[in-house]
């Protein structure tokens, strides 16, 4: 087997075995666990990237307002 192969077996071991244990501590079942995981890291960028969207149409909308007109014929 090569290396990479050998450390992504390592990895999933160890990791599984993490929910395992957390699963078999809350009594629930290990793809439950794993799947909140998942579904919660989509979440949390989910709700950074909304946030970056909002702060960005601030700061446009801040632009438009307080444009600076060098005459009143600017308008």
């Amino acid at each position: 087997m090569s290396f990479i192969t050998n450390i992504r077996h390592f990895f999933e071991k160890h990791g599984f075995e993490v929910l395992q244990r957390l699963s078999d501590r809350l009594g629930m079942r290990p793809t439950n666990v794993r799947l909140f995981f998942i579904y919660i890291s989509f979440v949390t960028v989910g709700l950074w990237f909304g946030v970056y969207l909002t702060l960005a149409f601030l700061l446009r909308l801040k632009d438009m307002v307080y444009t600076k007109r060098s005459s009143v014929f600017d308008l």
